[in-house]
């Protein structure tokens, strides 16, 4: 209980800073009055249309009388003398009207938010095919009933938690756990001008000849774009294209560096494929950071127009700025030569086959009809086996064994058919791999890609001995923070006294997500173990945590990690109360259930405990867990 106090005060405290920064916001209009040319480029960009309201004129859907009709819910789309509404009978029968709050995206899919609450904002799930014409549903596979934490109306298809921050500006969420609503405000829907540069004001007052507070750059804004400044672009954008867990409650200032925001998302089973190449939704940066070309300082600016967020060239002239004979001065090290030529890429020309982009960057669709392409820049390897490459994604009938032969006559001599991390990732995943060495020689090698290492060590964590925390200790001051961040769960096994001793100095980490990684490892560290200093860092280090998981108190999942560290902490009645609201959230998060009838049952005996199992198969009928338990209270 204490912890939630604790968590709630900072997140109502962090509120109140943010409104008091509003403020500095002037909006884009403003940014309007004098850049001319950058606002032309923006107004019609996907940036500009990420979100609009109805009256903007941008809704692109048929709303004049249409239906869509799918697994028994039916919705009727209405135009009455231009309110939009729509009348959905869901499942269970129950109809429900509701008005249009807003548009989200312009293509190649248009989706509608509703206000089933006030304040509270919902993504439906039929959404608009802007090619084609037509209403489809987003998971036509899928049984969601209404009582379906991933029904439509569900904690994970909530706009203000999951998605507004990415296309607003100046977002705030403001959620009340207590009463469970929302008071999110913004400066302005969509990303602005502001969203990527920073609050404006002072750069208004720099423009009159004021001077400038400590902290901003040369003209007014706490983030400066341009040359000398890539891998502060890099993480700037990659704070909504990517995969990650926020640490803040909303738009962090421009300029925070990206893992003092943000929790990312390594390559994990069921994101990715073992190879590193893109599964689930990951968006961009998770993908970026295993190129080659991130390693050599290639940024999203030398490829994408920010202001149109559009690239810079179309067909193979985006890569050729850089992959040809005159090569690039601004990248010294690019051998120079020809690729856009059938020598290269041995399929006839203007086709898609020879598109760079084709070998390069697999495409997958999400939402649908959404292609997005993964953006590590790979070069094909269907000699690994590993179920997915760009050869077989055209040449579906041939098969990888085929498709490495054919790479093979192409390039005899490549030198690039070496080991990949791939393959041991490939075999954690299917249950194959009973010696870390493999892992443990990746997440050591300073060749690879930080996330690969971090992702050797996030598979590694079923390995935990006090041996390997002594083998991995040196990565703790590793350079990248994403390897950092990922080592300390990797300590539990150590003695105390070393586990204290090496992870000390995380908790002052200068990266607020590995002092984060590092705090949780204290909780379960007993107090007297540690010095009067020690126990200091270790509370500001746990504070710094709490305030980040006050700002996910929305979240069922969150829930269940804070009924996992009270169980650590044998705190029996906090777990409880952490796994029942769980399932308030999302009643269908069946493995929160047999951890709360176990705990009714340690809290208020066996007759407690049997009414939460009645009440859990109520939901889930044929769940095997609640039904074991059942066959057990029946003996």
């Amino acid at each position: 209980m204490m912890f939630t106090r604790i968590a709630l005060l900072a997140a109502t405290l962090w509120a109140m800073a943010q409104e008091g920064r509003a403020q500095d916001y002037v909006g884009s209009e403003v940014c309007a009055d004098c850049h001319h040319e950058q606002t032309e480029a923006w107004q019609n960009s996907h940036h500009a249309l990420a979100w609009t309201e109805v009256e903007d004129g941008h809704v692109l859907a048929d709303f004049d009388g249409t239906s869509f009709s799918h697994d028994g819910m039916r919705v009727a789309f209405v135009d009455q003398m231009g309110v939009l509404s729509a009348q959905v009978t869901e499942k269970d029968g129950t109809t429900t009207e509701y008005p249009v709050h807003s548009a989200v995206g312009i293509a190649p899919l248009q989706q509608y938010l509703f206000e089933t609450q006030p304040g509270r904002l919902q993504s439906f799930d039929v959404v608009w095919d802007t090619e084609k014409g037509r209403w489809y549903h987003l998971y036509p596979e899928q049984d969601l009933p209404p009582n379906d934490g991933l029904h439509w109306t569900g904690p994970y298809k909530n706009w203000n938690a999951r998605c507004a921050e990415c296309h607003a500006t100046g977002y705030v969420k403001k959620y009340d756990a207590d009463t469970k609503s929302y008071n999110s405000t913004q400066v302005e829907i969509g990303v602005g001008c502001e969203a990527c540069h920073g609050p404006g004001s002072a750069h208004l007052e720099w423009t009159t000849g004021k001077a400038l507070q400590d902290g901003l750059g040369t003209f007014g804004f706490p983030m400066n774009w341009g040359r000398g400044q890539t891998e502060a672009e890099v993480q700037q954008c990659a704070g909504c294209h990517s995969r990650r867990e926020a640490l803040e409650d909303g738009n962090p200032d421009p300029g925070t560096p990206y893992h003092d925001a943000y929790n990312l998302a390594v390559l994990r089973p069921g994101l990715y494929h073992p190879d590193g190449q893109i599964l689930d939704e990951v968006y961009v940066y998770g993908s970026f950071l295993q190129s080659r070309m991130y390693a050599q300082g290639v940024g999203c600016m030398d490829c994408h127009d920010p202001h149109r967020a559009e690239v810079k060239a179309e067909g193979n002239g985006l890569c050729t700025q850089c992959h040809s004979p005159a090569g690039n001065p601004d990248f010294p090290t690019l051998r120079q030569a020809s690729y856009d030529t059938p020598e290269h890429h041995n399929h006839i020309e203007d086709t898609e086959g020879a598109q760079c982009k084709s070998c390069h960057m697999i495409e997958r669709a999400y939402m649908g009809v959404d292609g997005r392409r993964d953006h590590s820049f790979r070069i094909p390897r269907p000699d690994l086996r590993l179920g997915t490459d760009a050869c077989t994604d055209c040449h579906a009938d041939e098969g990888q064994p085929w498709a490495a032969q054919q790479i093979a006559s192409w390039f005899p001599d490549s030198t690039r058919r070496t080991a990949h991390y791939g393959t041991a990732f490939a075999a954690v995943g299917s249950g194959e791999l009973d010696d870390p060495e493999t892992l443990i020689a990746i997440a050591l090698d300073n060749g690879q890609a930080g996330i690969v290492r971090a992702t050797a060590l996030y598979l590694l964590q079923p390995f935990a001995t006090p041996d390997l925390a002594d083998r991995l200790a040196p990565l703790l001051a590793d350079s990248d923070p994403l390897v950092r961040a990922n080592g300390p769960v990797l300590q539990r096994p150590a003695p105390l006294d070393q586990r204290i001793s090496r992870l000390e100095s995380l908790l002052s980490d200068p990266t607020r997500n590995v002092r984060v990684s590092a705090a949780k490892e204290f909780l379960a560290i007993p107090a007297q173990a540690m010095t009067p200093e020690q126990r200091v860092s270790a509370q500001q280090g746990m504070a710094d945590w709490q305030r980040s998981i006050s700002h996910r108190l929305d979240f069922p999942e969150i829930h269940m990690v804070l009924g996992g560290w009270a169980l650590t902490l044998r705190n029996a009645p906090a777990a409880e109360r952490a796994f029942r609201e769980v399932v308030t959230l999302d009643p269908q998060r069946a493995e929160a259930w047999p951890m709360l009838v176990q705990l009714a049952h340690i809290n208020r005996g066996p007759q407690a405990a049997q009414a939460v199992l009645i009440e859990a198969l109520s939901l889930l009928p044929d769940d095997p867990n609640l039904r074991q338990l059942a066959q057990e209270f029946e003996r």
